[in-house]
């Protein structure tokens, strides 16, 4: 927002409500705040008299509301405004730090726009016309799509994969020296004295990088240092999407760079304001609500009881949300009891009836769309972001909608399905049916599946009633009854927000009380407030309660008071007044993961301001002398994503630094199905008074899926999800670190795939041909010769192999981030066309087998049913190399087995060439749960193949016939010539005749 924007912000909050005063700097989310910090004092109200600061600080105007403090030694600085009055002003204990790090980077994405590439007139475009310019930029876009190889995410809908490389420039700015543009975080280019510093940290050697990590990838600047910034491009993956901006350990003037998170997620367009369309709002004199994506958080909506707003990156710009006129009456307009961000659009609860804002249309969702048409009394959405995760049902949903007794999940495409009824509740939790059931309430889980649904239960329902809880979970599509119980008046609603946990932990609140759930519902109470709070919950209720990965909890007011605590904690401080009674505001996380208000302006605007959450809550511990009980707490754990194939492990450690006697130790909590088996190793040392505890897990299956009953039915009560979470047994609201929660997946990892080594697409001409196979050659012996149509872009190129060359398939397992190995284990080919004319070099006696080996002929037979890719795989897979396995046979049948170390090879026939396409398959059912294949293909040359003997005949008849015609013709020919001039002289002499 401009100055101007801010002096009516300040304007508007000075003039009612209470006195407070509150402080900023030039660094974004307070990231530097130290000495060399400029830090900026504003005192609301009318009774300021002057600043009381240390003699460690010195203020540029002590009398002025709103001045410059700097302090020239480090530490807890105490700063109180002195006002003319009986009461005293808070004072704030300000932790100012003595960092190097003086330095911060800037970075501007820039994306190809087709749509912004239009330009229009709000004035002169009405609804019906801004519907037509949607289509033609459409239309253009997607020519611009095709040329410059970019899809943009129209509307809300987002892309799944790599659409775009937008351009990351980035430069080194100093926040005490940086210009206007620069500290409002809207320059396109660095000022000069951001060139100046970038070009003389690049002479001494600063190399910027942007590290991801979640996939842990690097990548490099593509236009190094020019005009005084580097320039990226770097693909926006949306399993990839939190980055960091790294640079060297380069010093100027005694100052590093401070390394940067940042999101880098596909832009959202914006909603734009069309004139002759009119607002939509909540009741007037409502509190603000809010809702914004898990895992775009800067994309958000705001519905206040003037306007709706929307902002695609964390309201530094915004737009208005309107709808078109006549299909909402004026009282509905005004009526938003609830709204909820979807990749679909915005969806709005109106007087019971669900309806949904796109880019193109406002509409009323019904039975049309599977959903009821009245009654509806909440909506809600996923709290927490999971990228990844393994699922084996079809799919997830990200909306919940329901009413007293039905609840109905949201997928994406405005997908609507039906879940359950309190009916349907009563019979599976065996509830009686002379008690009232209803549902009060739902929220999804801190779980990537789960879904929690409270249900009010009472028998007469007169004054008491009681709250139940229940887990749905969308995998494993079982319900799962707490041992939870809430009594409350008949007329309270209870609000519910999951932990970021791997147990199911939950805070739930009313218009006065906060109630905590820990630990999988085995430490529950009511949160224990500070004294002062009696009389703020007199004045004021609970707005909202705010929770970020990092385990902070704030529990904001009705007028603005907010209160502190962290996750496994039981009682709350009172935060420092920072907005005034008066101003409407909400909580939100940005994309560096910090946090910021958000203010709604009586004049219809919006404005940002960053909240310095970690600087007070130091400055209210200071105070009350409140110490982490642990030094550190550390681990390796890299990734909130692990999965676990057949055969593998994983390793973990953690460790955690206390001092001595505080009986401190590590908890795994462990959430999901008990598929995996444990390995716990804990070792102590104690040094100069320090405790260090190190535990170290291994996570392992010990499993043998081979000649088992029901192969399938086996893996799948072996495969599923885990949330795992590390802590320390002791916790307190000054630590920093949070307990560590991640996934651990057992099932197939979906980008892991196989290739045969040696074939390259890039060997041969690319294109697909026509050729035949004779059908004496084939498996099933048909009545005609096949004609098979070579794809290239499904086989590639062929392998060329001379007809004496025996061939040895060497198989390599890849995933997403490259090769892994050499596979070493048994896997199976076939020709795909149904060719069989080719054997195998090794014989099952040279391959050690006392029984009959399984071969394709023996499989075929004993699964006439299936198709002959599905006749033989892990799933029923025996060996030949023990007695009690299998039948005596004949073992100088060749062995169809191939593995990397038994030198089995493919061998070809010699009197005819051909093209054959193997498909490859992993046998091993130990190796993976993957049904692991590949596609190659060899054309085999040398002789030429025998000719149809047919053929043949009727060639050389045609040729002999071809023959004797022309020699009879030239007979004849030449017969005719000599009969002429053998009567005829071949020269005649010309007599003269004479003249007389």
């Amino acid at each position: 927002m401009s100055a101007q924007g801010v002096a009516v912000l300040l304007s508007w909050l000075s003039c009612c409500g209470w006195a407070l005063w509150r402080y900023s700097t030039n660094t974004p989310n307070y990231l530097i705040f130290s000495t060399r910090s400029t830090i900026k004092l504003e005192y609301e109200g009318t009774l300021f008299s002057e600043w009381s600061v240390p003699e460690t600080c010195s203020v540029k105007n002590k009398r002025s509301p709103k001045t410059e403090m700097r302090c020239s030694s480090p530490g807890f600085q105490k700063i109180r405004p002195i006002v003319t009055g009986p009461d005293l002003e808070e004072e704030r204990y300000l932790h100012v730090t003595s960092s190097n790090i003086c330095f911060l980077w800037y970075y501007k994405i820039i994306f190809r726009k087709p749509l912004q590439e239009y330009t229009f007139s709000h004035s002169s475009l009405n609804y019906a016309t801004y519907l037509e310019f949607y289509q033609k930029a459409r239309i253009e876009s997607l020519l611009l799509t095709t040329l410059a190889g970019f899809h943009p995410c129209w509307g809300f809908q987002r892309c799944q994969s790599i659409t775009s490389l937008p351009h990351i420039i980035i430069w080194i700015y100093d926040p005490e020296n940086a210009s206007p543009n620069e500290l409002l975080w809207n320059a396109n280019k660095p000022s000069l004295n951001s060139i100046i510093l970038s070009k003389q940290m690049a002479t001494l050697g600063q190399r910027p990088v942007i590290y991801t990590y979640l996939k842990r990838k690097v990548y490099l600047p593509f236009i190094r240092l020019k005009n005084g910034a580097w320039v990226f491009s770097v693909p926006i993956l949306t399993d990839d999407v939190l980055q960091e901006f790294k640079g060297n350990n380069v010093v100027f003037q005694d100052c590093f760079i401070a390394d940067s998170l940042f999101l880098l997620t596909f832009p959202w367009f914006t909603i734009p304001e069309i004139p002759g369309l009119l607002p939509i709002s909540s009741p007037q004199g409502s509190q603000l609500m809010s809702n914004w994506d898990a895992c775009a958080p800067e994309s958000a909506v705001v519905v206040a009881d003037m306007e709706t707003f929307q902002t695609n990156d964390s309201f530094h710009t915004w737009t208005r949300i309107r709808v078109p006129p006549k299909i909402l009456t004026s009282n509905q307009r005004h009526s938003v009891s609830d709204v909820t961000l979807t990749q679909d659009g915005i969806f709005f609860l109106i007087h019971g009836i669900l309806y949904i804002r796109t880019f193109t249309a406002f509409a009323r969702l019904g039975k049309k769309a599977n959903l009821p048409e009245s009654g509806i009394i909440g909506i809600t959405t996923r709290k927490w972001c999971w990228i990844k995760y393994l699922m084996k049902a079809e799919k997830r949903s990200n909306m919940a909608i329901w009413t007293r007794h039905e609840v109905y999940l949201g997928y994406s495409s405005l997908e609507f399905s039906r879940l359950t009824t309190t009916k349907t509740l009563q019979k599976i939790l065996n509830i009686s049916s002379a008690a009232t059931l209803t549902i009060h309430n739902v929220e999804y889980t801190g779980h990537p599946f789960e879904l929690a649904l409270l249900l009010n239960y009472c028998v007469q329902c007169n004054v008491i009633k009681k709250v139940h809880l229940v887990i749905y979970n969308e995998d494993t599509k079982q319900w799962t009854y707490q041992d939870f119980a809430l009594d409350v008046t008949v007329d309270s609603f209870i609000n519910l927000y999951f932990l970021y946990s791997a147990m199911p932990e939950l805070i739930l609140w009313d218009k006065k009380k906060i109630y905590y759930c820990y630990h999988n519902f085995t430490d529950t109470g009511v949160l224990q407030m500070p004294t002062e709070f009696g009389s703020v919950s007199r004045d004021s209720n609970i707005h909202a309660v705010f929770i970020d990965y990092y385990g902070n909890i704030v529990v904001k007011m009705e007028n603005n008071v907010m209160f502190y605590f962290k996750i496994n904690i039981r009682d709350a401080v009172k935060l420092h007044l920072w907005t005034n009674n008066a101003a409407k505001s909400l909580i939100f996380l940005n994309t560096s993961g910090q946090i910021y208000l958000v203010y709604v302006l009586k004049n219809g605007t919006i404005y940002p301001q960053n909240y310095p959450l970690s600087l007070e809550l130091d400055s209210v511990s200071f105070k009350t002398k409140e110490k982490c009980p642990f030094m550190a707490f550390h681990y390796n754990i890299f990734q909130v994503f692990y999965i676990l194939d057949k055969g593998q492990n994983l390793s973990i450690w953690t460790r955690i630094v206390y001092p001595e006697n505080m009986g401190l130790y590590i908890i795994v909590e462990l959430y999901g199905p008990n598929i995996l088996e444990k390995k716990y190793k804990v070792e102590f040392e104690i040094t100069l008074e320090y405790c260090t505890k190190t535990m170290t897990l291994t996570f392992f299956q010990n499993i043998n899926y081979e000649a088992v009953d029901d192969y399938f039915n086996l893996q799948y009560q072996n495969t599923g999800l885990l949330l795992l979470q590390v802590r320390p047994s002791k916790y307190a609201k000054t630590c920093l670190l949070p307990p560590k929660m991640f996934q651990i997946a057992v099932g197939c990892d979906s980008s892991k795939h196989i290739v045969v080594k040696g074939f390259k697409n890039k060997d041969c001409l690319s294109h697909d041909f026509f050729y035949i196979i004779e059908k004496s050659y084939l498996r099933d012996r048909p009545s005609k010769n096949l004609r098979v149509k070579y794809s290239w872009k499904k086989y590639g190129c062929p392998l060329r192999l001379d007809f004496r060359e025996k061939f040895h398939p060497v198989i390599q397992l890849y995933d997403e981030n490259g090769f892994i190995e050499d596979v070493e284990v048994n896997f199976i080919v076939w020709e795909i066309h149904g060719r069989d004319d080719y054997s195998f070099n090794n014989t099952m006696k040279k391959s050690g087998c006392l029984n009959e080996a399984q071969t394709w002929k023996s499989m075929i037979k004993l699964n006439k049913h299936l198709p002959l890719e599905a006749v033989w795989g892990p799933e029923n897979y025996k060996h030949c190399f023990s007695y009690a396995i299998g039948k005596p046979g004949d073992l100088n049948q060749p062995y169809e087995i191939i593995n990397k170390s038994n030198y089995n090879h493919l061998i070809w026939p010699i009197y005819h060439t051909g093209m054959y396409v193997f498909r490859v398959k992993i046998l091993d059912p130990n190796y993976s749960f993957c049904n692991l294949t590949a596609i190659f293909a060899i054309e085999i040359y040398g002789l030429i193949p025998s000719p149809n003997g047919y053929l043949v005949f009727s060639f050389l008849f045609l040729l002999m016939l071809l023959f004797f015609s022309t020699l009879i013709f030239s007979y004849f020919h030449y017969m005719r010539i000599y009969k002429r001039y053998i009567y005829e002289p071949i020269y005649k002499r010309e007599r003269k005749q004479k003249n007389y």
